[in-house]
Order: structure tokens, then sequence, then C-alpha cells
């Protein structure tokens, strides 16, 4: 039987199954993202048999999409390591006592924003910046009794800027690859709408933080904290020179896995000799994660997290949205909706709303940063071109709704790894990330203006108009 190309229509049938399932699953049921994210599969294989696949090619397809998710899988469990072994050791607490100490309520929110883009901008990398920083400022955040959703918001908006400008980083290297523009062209053409989002979102996190500031816990509560802190950890400035270690090794560019898998060790060993724990207890923190049984419900409420164990529910629905991703793509659905998109656009402001649109149409669908990146990018290359339009124009909206705005989909990678290190679920963050929400805002604002729309320098229509204007 000949494989066909799927109709709009039969196109849409997963995506309805899964946008409906989730929305049920969430505003009803309260039953997480594994039921929605299992019919959409089940939605998707039926639509690629009625269009002639073969089951052990959907099945194939299945097995390639969750291999792209294998490296973020590694890289959770590590993480969870990480999470207990910093905590037994001392490295989290640490960075909780002098957080507290010194960080003013005003100004909280807006530095937690600033200072974990700051580190993601050096380390190339969101997760380990919200898997370090990012869980230690939810813990005096909640130290301050501030929103943690609100936290988590800013944690992420800033994570997720560093990541969006760093030349270390994975997504910012693929973007520019896939429309054949050079890396650092595509991260210059990037400050246009990275910048003013960003400092927009600092702006807006210190507007809404200091509506909490009144409620935020006294200068009593916080010193109780410090103090059950100090007598149940040895608090002392020199255990920075983890965290230190963790900049050095992202700076020097070493492979990710090997790099975490020693700072996880760093942390079990720092645990032994400055904390003196056992080898068994930091076995245990890597595995279930730091059990506080410290009696202060603040403190026990702090620090009890971390381990592998706490990343396989994380684990879990990134195998299944990355498996529903891969056959999508693999039934064609992606590419007859992108066509589609396509055959309609009249101007240069459609044509980046489009872009953006079907980024966040594919990052609905699939949960993944790369396939909402890759797929838009070799569709809507050709439509740049025919525009007369630089691809690095295209290379940036893509980066705007596949890098930062799929933080807004719950079931995608980024808001599922941030919820599971993070402890706060996906839907409470959401409405306040909010860099996420500006980024392709301005993309589309520009795309309607013209405002840093770059023109392709060898298009004829441009060295035609060079040369009336000669």
């Amino acid at each position: 039987m000949r494989v066909k190309e799927p109709s709009i229509g039969l196109a849409l049938v997963p995506l309805i199954v899964l946008i409906g399932a989730a929305a049920l699953s969430i505003s009803f049921w309260k039953a997480g993202m594994f039921i929605p994210l299992i019919s959409g599969i089940a939605a998707a294989t039926i639509v690629g048999k009625l269009l002639g696949h073969k089951w052990s090619d959907l099945q194939d397809a299945l097995s390639n999409g969750v291999s792209k998710a294998l490296p973020a899988v590694f890289i959770l469990f590590i993480i969870g390591t990480i999470i207990g072994t910093w905590i037994l050791s001392g490295v989290i607490p640490t960075l909780i006592y002098y957080g507290l100490a010194i960080i003013n309520p005003n100004l909280f929110v807006p530095l937690v924003c600033l200072v974990t883009g700051l580190v993601a901008l050096v380390l190339g990398s969101s997760f380990t910046s919200i898997a370090t920083v990012g869980l230690a400022f939810i813990a005096i955040g909640q130290g301050m009794e501030f929103p943690l959703a609100l936290v988590a918001g800013a944690v992420i908006s800033g994570a997720y800027f560093g990541d969006k400008l760093s030349p270390l980083s994975d997504t910012t290297n693929v973007a520019p690859a896939m429309v054949g523009e050079d890396l650092f062209a595509h991260v210059k053409h990037m400050l246009w709408d990275t910048i003013p989002a960003f400092v927009l979102a600092i702006l807006l996190y210190w507007i809404v933080g200091l509506n909490y500031v009144s409620s935020s816990a006294s200068v009593e509560e916080i010193g109780a904290i410090m103090q059950g802190l100090d007598n149940l950890f040895v608090i002392h400035p020199l255990l920075f020179i983890i965290p230190i270690i963790t900049l050095l090794l992202m700076l020097k560019q070493y492979p990710a896995i090997p790099s975490l898998i020693l700072i996880s060790i760093l942390g079990g060993v720092t645990a032994m000799l400055v904390q003196d724990n056992t080898i068994t207890q930091v076995i245990q923190a890597m595995t279930s994660g730091f059990v506080s049984e410290s009696g202060v419900a603040a403190i026990d409420s702090l620090l009890s997290r971390g381990g592998i164990n706490s990343m396989l529910n994380t684990i879990g629905l990134i195998i299944i949205a990355t498996a529903l991703g891969g056959v999508l793509e693999a039934t064609g659905v992606f590419r007859t909706i992108v066509k589609l998109i396509v055959s309609k656009i009249q101007t240069t402001g459609s044509l980046i709303l489009s872009t953006v649109l079907s980024t966040f149409l594919i990052a609905f669908a699939s949960g993944s940063q790369f396939l909402a990146i890759i797929l838009p990018a070799r569709g809507f290359l050709q439509s740049y071109k025919k525009f007369d339009l630089s691809p690095l124009n295209l290379s940036r909206s893509v980066e705007a709704a596949g890098t930062v705005g799929i933080n807004l989909v719950p079931w995608g990678v980024p808001a599922v790894f941030a919820a599971g290190v993070l402890g706060v679920p996906a839907i409470e963050f959401i409405p306040f990330i909010f860099f996420a929400y500006l980024v392709p805002l301005i993309n589309i604002i520009y795309g309607y203006t013209g405002f840093s729309i770059k023109k392709n320098p060898t298009s004829a229509i441009t060295q035609t108009f060079e040369e009336e204007v000669l």
C-alpha cells in the first residue's frame, strides 16, 4: 500500500485529541499529562495506519523520537543526584543562608531573573542554571514567603534569556545551522528581541514582586530559618567553591554529562568531608534525595528534595512527549500543517506571525524544543528567500517560540523539567514566565513594523534597490 500525505483535516486529528485531552486532564481530571500524551500517540498511529504506514515504521518513529530525548534523560538522572548531594553537603543550605542574609525583599524577584540569566549565559544551559541557582532561589523565596509560582517564573525567564544568547547553548547553535547562517550573526540579530524582552520582564518582576513584600516573612522568621540551617549544617563561604567549579567546567566547554557526574561526586565528597556524612548517606541522597527532619516546618519543606527517584515522573513525561513528536513527524502531520500555513502568507508581518504560530503549534504537539526549531526552520526557509529576507529573521523567530515560548506548554520538555526540579506545577508558574510571552510578541511586532527586519543582501531586489539609490 502506497503511503499518502495526510489532508489538513486528518493532520489536525492527533493535535485536537492531545489538546482536548490535556485540557480535560488538567482542568477536570487533575491527572497530569500521561494519559493525554498517550491519547495523542494513539490518535497519531491510527492516522499513520490510515495513510498506509506499516506498524513497524510507526514503532521506529516512536523510538526515533525517544532517542532524541536520551541526552536530556541522562542529564536529568544526574541532576537528581546533584540536588541530593548539594543539599547533603551544605552547598544549597549555604546559598540559602547567605541569600536570606543579603537579599533585599524589594528587589528579590527581579534579582532572581537577573542572576539566573547571567549564570545561564555563562553556562549555556538553562537546565543546569535552573537546577542549581534556580533551586536555591526557590528555597530563598519560600523562606521569604514569596509565591513560589512567581519565583519559578522569574527563574525560568532568566534561565532562557541566558540560554538564548549563549554561544554554548545547543538550541542557539541549531537554529542558525538549520537556515545556513553564522552562529554569532544569529546571536547578534537576537539582541533586538532578547534585550528589550528581558528588561521589560525584570521591570514586571519588580512591580509584581512589590505586591508581596508586605506579606513576606518577617525578620524574625527569616532569622529562625537561618538559625535552623546553621544548626543542621556547617555553613561556610568556602562551600561556594562547588558552584564556582561548576561554572568553570561549563566555561571550558567540557561535555555536559561527564561534567555533571563530576559535580555530583564533588557534592558527595564534600558531604563526607565537611558535613561528616557516611558513604551510605551520600548514596541514599543521590537515589532518594535529602530528607530534612529538623522539626522546623519551613526548613523541612525547603530541603526535602532531590535524588534520582524525584526525576522519574519528569523523565516519563519527556519520553512519551518525544515519542509523540517522532510519530507526528514521520506521518507528515507537521509537514502538511506548515505547507498550508506557508501558502497563506501575503506580507512580511504575516510571514513572521506564521513562523511564530507554527513553531508554537509544533511545540504544543511535540513538547520538543528541537522539533519546534528544526521543522519550521526547514519549512519556512524558501518563503523568507521569496520575500528577500535574511534567514536570520527566520532563525530569530523560531528561537523566540521554540527555545523560549515552549516554556508555555505544560507538557513540553522544558516546563516538565522545571516543574520536576523546582517542585512547582507547570500550570502554576506558566502565567509568570513573562520573558516567554514578550519575546514572541516583540518578534511579531517587528514583523508588522519592519523594525530590525534584516533584508537579504544577496537578493536581486535588494541589489536593484541599491543600484537605483546609487
